[in-house]
């Protein structure tokens, strides 16, 4: 057994200790995902890139992909396009001008997107254009001010792109887009979301597990962190946000 295995062994024997209830922040979306995409529905993945779910939940994504009657990936980026291994209709496209009729979908999806949008009013416009009376657009993103977050907004890009490389494994350069949260707290959500013609379902501000879990000692730091993070009095503080819009009937 390799030493990374067996310090994630480590790992995930203490998250449930230092941590009772924490899930990963993927996870917590995927369930979200499964409870809102209803069989038969018209679904919207908006900035899809190369797949829905993370890569070793490949058997779940085939079973979410398989319950709309019709499933649509739009993203900027052909290349992400080209690898997406779940979508089979998907279309290169700017998210502020969809190439879609008014009113075809009943869900709008996008997960650790809008981040990136640098003027996310514009783009809720058009995901409201294109949804359903009564449409959901449902979003999975960093909470702007999340303890990651606000690190990661005081390193500069070179030691942001490393981190992700370490974090996440990414080659240099692989999936880095520049980030604006310009939409990223309820706040600004709840702003945005009224301007753009939605109602506010919920907005949900998660933790997740630690980011470094093969440092055992900081790993270790990060879970009393995000047990005490299970207080309302600083939930603001947690990693990820996930919102769910509803475009009125």
């Amino acid at each position: 057994m390799g030493l990374a295995r067996v310090l994630h062994n480590v790992y995930w024997w203490l998250e449930p200790r230092l941590a009772p209830g924490v899930q990963y922040a993927q996870t917590v979306f995927e369930e979200s995902l499964f409870s809102v995409v209803e069989a038969g529905c018209q679904w919207l993945d908006f900035g899809c890139g190369h797949a829905l779910l993370p890569d070793w939940r490949a058997s779940q994504e085939e079973d979410l992909t398989r319950r709309p009657s019709r499933l649509v990936g739009v993203d900027a980026e052909r290349a992400a396009l080209c690898r997406n291994r779940g979508i089979r209709l998907r279309v290169c496209a700017d998210g502020a001008t969809l190439p879609f009729a008014g009113g075809v979908f009943d869900l709008v999806t996008a997960n650790m997107v809008v981040e990136h949008l640098p003027e996310p009013e514009t783009q809720f416009r058009e995901i409201a254009r294109v949804l359903k009376p009564g449409g959901r657009f449902v979003f999975h993103t960093p909470n702007g001010t999340g303890y990651p977050t606000l690190l990661a907004r005081t390193l500069p890009d070179n030691l942001r792109g490393a981190a992700a490389r370490m974090l996440e494994g990414r080659a240099g350069g692989e999936d880095r887009f520049r980030t604006f949260y310009r939409a990223n707290t309820p706040a600004r959500i709840g702003d945005i979301a009224r301007n753009s013609g939605f109602a506010i379902d919920r907005i949900e501000l998660v933790r997740s597990s630690a980011m470094f879990p093969l440092v055992t000692p900081l790993a270790a730091v990060e879970l009393l962190l995000l047990r005490a993070l299970a207080s309302r009095r600083l939930s603001w503080l947690r990693p990820n946000l996930i919102a769910v819009l509803r475009k009125p009937q």
